[in-house]
């Protein structure tokens, strides 16, 4: 009798576990956009919570809205603290506990996804950490950003662009509105404000403050100055250390490279930061650790020489010889412990994910961070003795949702180097079947793909693989985290060996009987585009292609873009100085090839893209119209770099995927559309 008793409950276990999988459906494109995201996590001073923001999509508002949310580490219960409708942002703990600032603005939050200059109206609030609602506190002419507490939380620092004047407000009004191009914005200064709404600059002059730190005792403040708030320009910027009573500036570095991440150490005698560039201070390496004397004595010197991988972010430990690190490894961002004094490694984090997100409380010596897998886009963890699961925001996906498999592969590009990629197969994938491939190149190019799950509009990898594709994802030759030689086989030529990284990990899918080599996509935004523009003119193999905001003519992309940044390495030169190498630019254009092409090829951007601007795009798909290839250009109005209406993602995906049924599957598609 008890036999049969299992027997039953075996069988009901299996045939529910059965219902349950069954339930599982595919992932549409509206379930992909209504994944919300985790953003801004940070432990109390105390360790005892965790406060982050959670963005949520509003098809009424037609975006993600950022709020704020609270989870204890003891219970790990969460819970939503603001129900703002337009957003917040910026959010941090006063170091006495008392209060949770933010960010927020009349006019929406601004994410400054493509100008972190651009904060519009946003103001200060205060919130406090018991009972009672939030209150404004700063009333400055222009939006505020960057804010920090001091030590001491009696006051608060932030940046903000000067106001315009007067008279600059009146011409405007009047429609005198004609401005001076790369001229218009004004310079950004450091200011502070006290719990009573009493505002003090702190900085002035013809100079902009890209970012500051504060130390621990009260005494210094840390400045990132440029000649001005322009990306382009960024550069030029220097790290100088200004004593509180603003009495004496020491200026700590003088180089032609871009420091960030910067932070004075908590004793207060080093200033640490990030380049990425190599121990001479030349441009285009992986990403290094660096350390100067706050009294300007000794020039910086690198810390991180012979690590083998690239320094995302860091920490100071309870240790003072120790830091930790956030470690991009190419496939996988783990956390690392570094010893100075020893220059010792040692990795702390191991599996396949990315860490996202990572917070550290060296008192309690506690840390946070979200752990980004196929199956979960970056829940929080806390890691003390133990590691430990405190939200489950995500949870709902692998329980609704046949979700992809991931898995690493690595093949030889065409001259014998190894090259890493990651594939996405369907949850059912079948060994004794061939699959349509799609293609994915991420952008940068100075990045890599990962393990995890991506949640954005140009990379939903869990609806493709659920209508059936195949997606590889390559870090060709140019992606971080591998080394400086395989980064920097695109000095001197973009396109050397990076597109034929990409062809020999087609052709390797291919000989596994995993793609199939009459249904092969390409598709790519920004890097991605640049590489999708390339591979078409390069092969004919793929039926179908979809270009987002991709160059294909890097003369002219050189000054419309509103950044030149590494592309004098790329190149060897502008293409305006005398002498210059016209032919390297040109030579690595796609538009000089591009009477090869016969993909299909639909292009896509951004209206107000200001990194890979109209331009290019319509410069490809007039070129493509006049020699016959099918092709169509969609313009998102208003859009940046990113788009972030969830009505233009939505469309952005449905163009995609018709496209691809089209063209490489020989099928009709069904607009997926948002029920209001």
């Amino acid at each position: 009798m008890f036999k049969l008793k299992l027997f039953k409950t075996a069988l009901f276990i299996l045939f529910s576990s059965q219902i349950i999988y069954s339930q599982k459906k595919d992932m549409s494109i509206i379930d992909f956009l209504n994944i919300p995201g985790i953003s801004n996590v940070s432990l109390s001073p105390n360790s005892s919570k965790i406060l982050y923001i959670l963005s949520e999509s509003n098809w009424k508002e037609n975006k993600q809205i950022p709020n704020l949310w609270l989870a204890n580490l003891s219970d790990r219960i969460s819970q939503k603290i603001t129900f703002e409708k337009k957003g917040i942002g910026n959010p941090e703990w006063s170091p006495d506990s008392k209060w949770i600032s933010f960010t927020s603005s009349k006019d929406g939050f601004v994410d400054n996804e493509d100008d972190e200059f651009n904060s519009r109206n946003n103001q200060i609030y205060l919130l406090p950490t018991k009972i009672g609602s939030a209150k404004k506190l700063s009333n400055h002419r222009t939006g505020v950003s960057n804010v920090k507490w001091s030590k001491d939380s009696k006051y608060l620092y932030f940046l903000a662009s000067d106001a315009k004047s007067k008279d600059e407000i009146t011409a405007e009004k009047e429609g005198y509105d004609v401005y001076s191009f790369d001229n218009n914005k004004k310079q950004r200064h450091l200011w502070r404000i006290d719990l009573n709404g009493k505002e003090e600059r702190i900085t002035d002059g013809d100079f902009s403050v890209l970012n500051y730190d504060l130390s621990d005792d009260n005494k210094k403040i840390l400045l990132q100055k440029g000649p001005n708030p322009f990306l382009e320009f960024r550069s030029l910027s220097e790290l100088w250390i200004m004593d509180m009573e603003l009495s004496k500036e020491i200026q700590l570095t003088n180089n032609s490279i871009s420091e960030s991440s910067a932070k004075i150490s908590p004793n207060g005698d080093k200033v640490l930061f990030i380049a990425d560039c190599n121990e001479n201070f030349e441009e285009y390496y992986n990403r290094n650790l660096f350390e100067v004397s706050t009294d300007g004595s000794g020039l910086p010197k690198i810390i991180s020489k012979d690590f083998d991988y690239e320094i995302y972010s860091f920490e100071f430990s309870n240790k003072n010889e120790e830091l930790f690190i956030l470690v991009n490894m190419g496939a996988f961002t783990q956390l690392w412990k570094m010893n100075v004094l020893k220059n010792t490694f040692s990795q702390i984090t191991k599996g396949n994910h990315s860490l996202t997100n990572w917070d550290y409380n060296s008192n309690k010596n506690l840390h946070v961070f979200g752990i980004n897998t196929i199956k979960n886009p970056g829940d929080i963890y806390s890691l003390g003795k133990n590691q430990k699961k405190i939200t489950s925001h995500y949870d709902y996906l692998v329980r609704e949702f046949n979700l992809p498999i991931q898995k690493l592969i690595s093949w030889n590009g065409e001259d014998g180097v190894g090259v890493e990629g990651v594939l996405y197969l369907p949850h059912n994938f079948s060994e004794t079947k061939k699959y349509p491939l799609v293609v994915q190149t991420h952008g940068g190019p100075r990045s890599s793909d990962k393990f995890g799950f991506s949640r954005s509009a140009t990379r939903y990898n869990a609806v493709l693989t659920g209508e059936g594709y195949v997606v590889l994802q390559p870090n060709y030759r140019g992606s971080t985290g591998y080394g400086d030689d395989f980064l920097r086989d695109m000095v001197g030529s973009y396109f050397n060996q990076s597109h034929l990284d990409v062809m020999t990990g087609v052709d390797y899918l291919i000989d596994k009987g995993i793609a199939d080599p009459d249904k092969l996509i390409k598709m790519g935004w920004s890097a991605g585009g640049h590489m999708t523009n390339k591979i078409i003119t390069h092969t004919n193999r793929f039926k179908a292609a979809s270009s987002g905001a991709g160059a294909v003519n890097w003369i002219g992309m050189y000054a419309q873009s509103d950044v030149r940044l590494n592309r004098t390495a790329w190149f060897g030169g502008t293409p305006w100085e005398k002498g210059a190498p016209i032919d390297v630019y040109w030579n690595n254009s796609p538009l000089k090839d591009i009477h090869k092409v016969k993909t299909p090829t639909l292009v896509l951007v951004g209206g107000s893209d200001p990194r890979v601007p109209p331009p290019q795009s319509i410069e490809l798909f007039r070129a493509l119209r006049s020699l016959g290839v099918e092709t169509k250009l969609l313009i998102a109005p208003g859009e940046p770099h990113g788009w972030r209406k969830l009505s233009h993602r939505l469309t952005k995906i449905n163009s995609e995927l018709e496209w691809f049924a089209k063209y490489a599957l020989d099928k009709k598609y069904e607009y997926e559309k948002y029920d209001r």
